[in-house]
């Protein structure tokens, strides 16, 4: 009787080296390392924030638990309350941002001439560092230098100008005209490109119908990506709540200007009181939070027709699909 061969257990080695070794290998390196990556340097640290956020404490020294002390404090203090209220400034700032982002947006999506510069003009500020605009704007608004000699050539008088970063009535209006600029070319080339997924075959049917560009904005667009529309305006309303470069390089916090970061990052590092800093952080993480919620309920209330009419059109197009699947059945039996 012939003799039956005995497979060999491969070694280790010899495992890893085969092709079932290299696919464990590559669903290890990429699941659990980034994993353990994203718990060690995300998670763990932000279980240690809310922890520290129950303690008097500074960086170096002992620590005294005192429960929600903090947490009451953040809303005891007048300048946390007070930054607070300057984040209305910069949501004021967002929302204005969007409506001229989607704008522009709308516009360069059709045919203009010298389209790719401007959409390049207008992304550009996004891809300067923060820092370095921050430099920059704060010479734009210094009394005498840029922003008051274009006025002057306008026709104002120096005298009569305000101090763009020492006013309280306008210097706030000033960091968020600063906001608006860097970041409005992100969020008008994420709609750009939303609008190019459209189905130029909607625009031609409109066209057809005798719909003008408002109707085929209302009609086709804006309900084609209103994804996009609710992204952008949660990252704008985020962004608000947490500003902080624009002004801690610009004021450094002075005349009325400190955001909540920036309070957050004075008394942290300056007054050393580690667990109210990281109570401010818990409690806008929750802001945040309620926020992003808030937003894409009265978006889908908002955008509840266009849902509607998505569904119905799928609806109609199922039996369109069924008959057509019927017929070709029909041929092929013939």
């Amino acid at each position: 009787m012939p003799q039956r061969s005995v497979a060999k257990k491969k070694t280790f080695g010899q495992w890893i080296k085969s092709r079932k070794g290299q696919q464990a290998v590559v669903i290890f390196a990429f699941t659990v390392v980034p994993l353990i990556l994203l718990l060690t340097f995300t998670y763990y640290p932000f279980c240690e924030m809310v922890k520290y956020s129950f303690y008097k404490m500074k960086y170096v020294g002992a620590r005294t638990f005192v429960g929600f002390n903090n947490y009451k404090a953040v809303f005891e203090r007048d300048d946390i309350v007070g930054a607070l209220k300057l984040s209305l400034y910069y949501m004021c700032g967002s929302v204005f941002q969007v409506a001229l982002a989607l704008y522009l947006a709308t516009i360069l999506s059709f045919k203009v001439k010298a389209g790719n510069f401007f959409k390049g003009a207008m992304f550009f500020p996004y891809l300067i560092n923060g820092i370095a605009i921050g430099f920059i704007f704060k010479f734009f608004f210094t009394r005498g230098f840029v922003f008051d000699t274009v006025l002057q050539w306008c026709g104002f008088q120096i005298d009569n100008l305000p101090y763009w970063l020492k006013d309280q009535s306008i210097n706030n209006w000033s960091l968020v005209g600063t906001s608006v600029w860097r970041y409005f070319g992100q969020n008008m080339i994420l709609f750009i490109g939303a609008m190019m997924s459209v189905d130029e075959t909607l625009y031609e049917a409109a066209q057809i119908d005798g719909a003008n560009k408002f109707q085929q904005f209302r009609h086709i667009i804006l309900p084609s990506i209103k994804t996009i529309v609710t992204l952008n305006i949660i990252l704008s309303i985020t962004g608000a709540l947490s500003a902080f470069e624009a002004p801690y390089v610009i004021t450094s916090g002075a005349n009325g200007t400190g955001t909540y970061f920036v309070v957050m990052n004075t008394i942290a590092h300056t007054n050393q009181k580690v667990g109210l800093a990281s109570a401010m952080a818990v409690f806008l993480l929750a802001i945040i939070f309620v926020c992003t919620i808030l937003q894409k309920l009265f978006f889908r209330f908002v955008f509840r027709n266009a849902n509607e009419e998505d569904g119905s059109k799928e609806t109609k197009v199922k039996p369109q699909k069924r008959k057509l699947l019927k017929q070709q059945k029909g041929s092929d039996v013939a």
